[in-house]
């Protein structure tokens, strides 16, 4: 039975990806939403969209049963559930199924069986798969783990039997932590998924962390589609993915790969899945250096890479097995070239401990074309979106190919060097001083290597705000020069904002250059320079990004006096408004109360006035800059 209309229960990057292979295939798509994405970039792109639910995941994106409701009700006979949310949800699928609706995905069954960490361990020892050394047995009493822990040896790492995604994970270096490690787990644990057993496991030094697609279908069907490297994490969360495994010999590959299949096959697996092994990182890739780590049982979020080494869309893979087709390729016919990378833009600090921001894109986009072949630019934001608050931080991936790894790497660094997010914070700059790092360069980057760091890699350069200051200089004194009409070059569109884009030599005889001109040395980036407006320019020097705002003298004086707004100054959650149109406040009086990094803030009235308008409500979800209260002008 072919899809004839799929609904994507997922939003962002994701849901536009998907959008995108079914409008080559013909298939007519419907996307869901929260409050929050009302106006989302994957709302805009499908060609029916239903709302689901306010903004917080569990009212929206995780309630299975709008989600089926939605789809029936627009006529959808699919369901692609993206990654993240309910992906990996055993029983929404069962309940997709149950509906008479077509599940993207693998089976209830073998999602149960992948699921528990202790459950896939089983299955992947039985299927002759190397596991690293641990305790995975039922009884969770602290005299039990105690010994278990001290036939394993340390250091070794507490796991959460449900966990994922980093969450109740524990380092435990001396037998004198496990007590205390034990209960921070399990609590951590109990927390997050409900389910407090852990397990131990031997810790590897310097892991790599390397994984194998693999793809079966309903007619016992399965193959793999090479390895991806994703060992560049922070905090346990990947933050640059390539693909082949920097290094790889050949007898290894055939090892690993045989049994991430050997494994799928045990499951009866369907559909899209990863293999994760975790490697010995302090020696060289051997055959005997690799153990089972967990299997995810959807699609991965770097996907794409697999998709520019192999020349595949997995997407539209999942849609043809789905549908009862057989697998497109056997084995040997699936290629393997070049080398691709892939990098997670997202709105966050990581000068401010990654703090996740959000609030409206004044700027975003690549700098450079995007041909699709050596560069792809797969997003879910656009400038003009807002980046709501409740959600994962990541909004678009940068992809690049070449023919061999150092060519994929210089691709990398130049485009992130040509990449500019302006109004949320970006974390850009960090991933380009990642991909120049020797480390990075040479493969010989662990799990554990941006921790070591430090501040290495978070802070920009020291003279980034400097040169971000001397370019709108530059600009500035170049347009009190009095250019000609028909010399300023601001992008000029019929019926559009006018938006200048210039490279700027700091410091020397500059003057605009083509900004489709990028023939520059990536060693010593130039400023990138966006005039947003007559006074606000996003300034882009290696990948950072600042916010250049020229004073307006007659605006500092209105400052001074207090202004007419009281915004939310961070992303957060408002506990309290106590003012309402019409209201008479004084300067300093408690307008509101919000709750933000896990404190409460109080915002004052900026001056005596009268509430004009209140625009947010107790309980709502507030980016950074909204209005939330306005006084009557004086």
């Amino acid at each position: 039975m072919k899809i004839q209309k799929l609904l994507v229960a997922n939003r962002g990057e994701i849901a536009c990806r998907i959008f995108e292979t079914c409008r080559e295939l013909g298939i007519g798509t419907v996307a869901v939403y929260s409050d929050a994405d009302a106006r989302a970039k994957h709302v805009r792109e499908a060609d029916e969209a239903v709302h689901i639910g306010p903004a917080p995941a569990p009212e929206s994106y995780l309630k299975g049963d709008a989600i089926i409701a939605a789809a029936k009700a627009v006529g959808a006979d699919a369901i692609h559930p993206g990654y993240g949310f309910l992906s990996e949800n055993a029983d929404f699928a069962e309940d997709v199924r149950n509906a008479g609706l077509i599940w993207v995905g693998p089976s209830p069954k073998a999602i149960r069986s992948m699921g528990p960490k202790d459950e896939a361990k089983r299955i992947a020892e039985e299927a002759g798969v190397p596991v690293l050394p641990g305790y995975r047995g039922e009884a969770q009493d602290a005299e039990t783990l105690t010994k278990a822990a001290k036939e394993i040896g340390f250091p070794l790492l507490i796991k959460a039997v449900a966990g994922g995604g980093g969450r109740g994970i524990r380092l435990v270096s001396k037998a004198a932590d496990l007590k205390a490690e034990l209960e921070s787990a399990v609590r951590e644990a109990e927390s997050a998924f409900g389910d407090g057993r852990v397990m131990l496991e031997k810790l590897v030094q310097q892991p790599r962390h390397i994984e194998v697609q693999v793809f079966g279908d309903s007619h016992g069907n399965v193959v793999h589609l090479y390895e991806r490297d994703c060992s560049l994490q922070r905090r346990r969360q990947k933050v640059i993915e390539e693909a082949p495994a920097p290094g790889m010999p050949q007898e290894v590959r055939a090892a690993m790969t045989d049994a991430a299949v050997r494994l799928a096959q045990a499951v009866g697996y369907e559909g899209a899945g990863t293999v994760e092994f975790i490697v010995d990182g302090s020696k060289p890739l051997a055959t005997d250096t690799f153990w089972f780590l967990e299997m995810n049982t959807r699609l991965q979020v770097e996907h794409p890479v697999t998709e520019m080494i192999t020349g595949q869309d997995l997407v539209a893979w999942q849609l043809l097995v789905a549908s009862g087709g057989e697998l497109p390729l056997n084995q040997t016919e699936i290629p393997l070239m070049g080398h691709a990378i892939e990098a997670r833009i997202c709105a966050e600090d990581p000068a401010d401990g990654f703090r996740p921001g959000a609030g409206l894109i004044l700027e975003f986009g690549l700098l450079q074309p995007v041909d699709g072949e050596t560069i792809r630019w797969d997003a879910g934001f656009e400038t003009g979106d807002r980046v709501p608050s409740n959600y994962d931080s990541m909004i678009a991936k940068l992809i690049v190919y070449g023919d061999h790894r150092d060519d994929a790497v210089d691709q990398l660094t130049e485009a992130l060097s040509h990449t500019q997010l302006a109004g949320v914070p970006s974390n850009t700059g960090f991933l380009r001083r990642c991909a120049l790092s020797e480390a990075f360069r040479t493969g010989t980057h662990h799990v554990n290597w941006i921790a070591e760091q430090d501040k290495a890699l978070t802070q920009p350069e020291s003279d980034h705000e400097l040169a971000s200051l001397l370019a709108v200089a530059d600009i500035r004194l170049d347009d009190a020069g009095g250019a000609m009409p028909w010399d300023i070059r601001d992008g000029f569109r019929a019926n559009a904002a006018p938006v200048r884009k210039a490279a700027v030599a700091v410091g020397a005889d500059a003057d605009w250059l083509d900004p489709t001109s990028y023939d520059l040395p990536t060693e010593t980036p130039l400023p990138f320079v966006t005039d947003l407006s007559p006074r606000r320019y996003a300034v882009t020097t290696g990948g950072d990004t600042v916010l250049v705002e020229v004073p307006d003298y007659d605006a500092d004086v209105e400052a001074v006096l207090g202004g007419d707004n009281v915004s939310a100054p961070m992303p957060g959650k408002l506990l309290a408004v106590n003012v309402k149109p019409g209201d008479s406040v004084a300067k300093g009086d408690a307008v509101a109360v919000m709750e933000a990094m896990k404190m409460e803030h109080t915002l004052a009235a900026p001056r005596d006035g009268i509430v004009e308008s209140v625009e947010a409500a107790t309980g709502d979800q507030v980016a950074e800059g909204d209005v939330l209260v306005t006084l009557e002008a004086e």
